[in-house]
This record gives C-alpha cells, structure tokens and sequence, in this order.
C-alpha cells in the first residue's frame, strides 16, 4: 500500500488553485430525510458518501470533525471508518484531516496516534498547544503524518486564553529580537520593558520555529479574528499552511481570510466551510446544493487572489 504523505497531497491540491475543505460535520439530526436509511451508521455513511460525490473534484481536503460520529457509539465510529474509506476509493489524491484535537502524554498520544492514522486512516489531525513540545513529541516525529496546532480559533470565548498577553522582555533574546524586529519595537530600556504580544502569537512562534523540523506543522486560525490571522501570517511567512475555519455559518468574513491567510505563492492555506455546504439543503437535492455551494466559494477565494 502506497504510504499517503499530506503535504503532498494538499500541495498538489493547491496547484490546481483547489483551497475549500469541506468539513464533515455530519450532525445526524440534521440530516435530510432524503439521506436516512436503516441505521444511523448507514445513514451518516450515505449522506457522506453523496457530498464526497459532489465536491471531491473541487475541493482540497475534508474535514471530519469527530465529535458526530464519537455521539453515535460503535456505529458512528464505524461510519466514519467507512466514508474515510470511501473517500480514499472515490478521491485518492484528496486529504482528510481528522478534526480530534487529540494530545497529551507518553503512551496516551499512542493509542491517539494509533486511532488517527491506523484506524481511521487520516493524514493530519488537529492537536492543542498549551501541554508543550514534549508532549506531541510522537506526532512531530512523523514524517509523513501533519499535524494542525491550534493558535487562535474562531469560538467568540477563543480569546479568554488566547489573547493572554505575554510581556517580550520576559521571553528568550532570540525570540525578543525577533518580535522586536517584526512589530517595530526597541529592544532596549522602556519601551520594551512594556512590550507584550498575545498568547497566540507566542504560539505562532513556537510552532513555527521550535516545533517544525520535519515540515508538518501547520496552524488554525479563525476567519472570524481576520486582524489576528494577519498577525500570524507574518509570524509564521510564507511557507506554514494555516487552516481556516469559520467560513460560513460562523460568519468569517472570506475576502480578508483569503488576502491575510495567503502566503506569497498563493498557497498554505484551507478554507474550511461546514454547516454551509453539507446542509445547504434540507431536501433531496442536498447533493446539488452542496456542489453548488462548494463551486461558490471556491470561485470566491481564486478571485480574491
């Protein structure tokens, strides 16, 4: 079996200007009756196999977000089992990042590991920061697998610990000249020693430059804080892909999302829209509409390049 490597899978989904992930939030109450079928497992595993129909030439990854298939037991684990699956066999080259935010320590991050990339079957997942390095050290090890740090995300409460300050003089030299230099500041006296940058942008940093060494970090970075995502962009330059969510039925604001998120290649970013797409319709028609939706907003974001 052929070793799936994200990064090239989604690099070569950029070059053909394919940036819209959409994700697979398949909230079973929301379903259309169109799509219901015997069992909640089949059911979730025919409505997702219709969208994945509709859009896999169009879009750059799919985004499952565990938590709908977790609520349904042994059959939601098992239908996402299968449109994993289904997704390999219908769209090879597409990428799916498991939305698990999943991390933690030692033989923990194991079994984590082991339920992301053996059972499931994802090629990038979704990690917090706020434990360290050293405890998603086995996800950085891997060479093949990606992994999307959460750095300022598009929840309204996002910025009760995110935005945190932190002040620059209490943070390594290097790091000191580096936001000295980026932001405009004296690095010296009293107008450092009141400098401070927000939690996430210290994050940023880290993953970028401490965590990175085998090109398979990423970020994610709502695009609902379009100012934030700027910020970002800058930290981390041109070459770190963010995922951005909050497309959509969360209000973000694509146009800056596009302009902030871009790196200077015109690449190294995923527009992740959810809800929007996969429930654009309540009716039979619900894959058409999907596809529809998909096609729009994958217009809007190549015309804001």
């Amino acid at each position: 079996m052929t070793t799936r490597v994200f990064s090239e899978l989604i690099n070569a989904r950029w070059d053909e200007r394919k940036f819209v992930c959409v994700g697979l939030d398949s909230d079973r109450d929301k379903i259309p009756e169109a799509a219901v079928r015997d069992t909640d497992e089949d059911t979730l595993v025919y409505f997702n196999s219709a969208i994945v129909d509709a859009t896999c030439d169009l879009v750059c990854a799919y985004k499952p977000q565990i938590a709908f298939y977790e609520g349904l037991g042994l059959g939601g684990f098992s239908a996402l089992i299968r449109t994993v699956s289904y997704i390999h066999q219908r769209a090879p080259g597409v990428p799916i990042i498991g939305d698990m935010k999943r991390g933690d320590i030692g033989n923990t991050n194991r079994g984590y590991i082991k339920a992301a990339f053996e059972i499931f079957n994802f090629d990038a997942v979704t990690v917090p920061p706020y434990m360290g390095k050293e405890s998603l050290k086995i996800f950085l090890d891997m060479k093949e697998k990606s992994i999307f740090v959460l750095c300022r995300t598009s929840n309204p409460g996002a910025g009760e610990f995110q935005d945190l300050w932190v002040y620059i003089r209490d943070l390594p030299e290097e790091v000191r000249e580096f936001f000295a230099k980026l932001w405009g500041i004296k690095n010296d006296g009293m107008e450092m020693g009141h400098a401070r940058i927000p939690l996430y942008e210290y994050v940023a940093y880290r993953v970028a430059n401490q965590w990175n060494d085998n090109n398979t970090c990423s970020l994610v970075v709502g695009a609902t804080c379009p100012e934030e995502l700027a910020r970002v962009r800058k930290i981390v330059g041109d070459d770190l892909p963010i995922l951005i969510p909050g497309i959509g039925a969360q209000g973000g604001d694509l146009e800056p999302a596009v302009k902030y998120g871009m790196s200077e290649r015109k690449k190294d970013a995923i527009f992740n829209s959810s809800r929007a797409i996969i429930f654009g319709s309540s009716g039979s028609d619900f894959p058409e509409v999907a596809r529809q939706k998909t096609i729009e907003l994958h217009s809007k974001v190549n015309s804001y390049l």
